[in-house]
């Protein structure tokens, strides 16, 4: 069993920016894929960004050029960089590896 613990988060305004930060209890090292995802109340969960263990990266076309997803295999974190933030970015956010899911984490923006 994976446990997946998120940080960050928060409330900003509109073209900030927040990081996320989800550290796994685990070697992420043999996990292939880790992601991102968010939902908003009366939608479904949706992918924000993913990474693959060499590094390979795919991103909704909404965050496409705002977000970066990064994973640091020594630390056993996934990250998420949110810049320019829009209000239609706010959602509750998750962690996802190894078909396990983080607590989630509530990220407002502002107009």
């Amino acid at each position: 069993q994976v446990q997946l613990v998120q940080s960050g988060g928060g409330l900003v305004q509109s073209g900030g920016s927040l990081r996320l930060s989800c550290a796994a209890s685990m070697n992420i090292a043999s996990i292939h894929t880790m992601g991102w995802y968010r939902q908003t109340p009366g939608k479904l969960r949706e992918m924000v960004a993913i990474i693959t263990s060499d590094g390979n990266t795919d991103y909704a076309d909404s965050v496409k050029g705002r977000f970066t997803i990064s994973r640091d295999n020594a630390k056993n974190t996934v990250n998420l960089q949110m810049n320019r933030l829009k209000p239609e970015d706010t959602a509750v956010y998750y962690c996802h590896a190894h078909n396990f899911w983080g607590q989630g984490t509530q990220v407002t923006v502002s107009s």
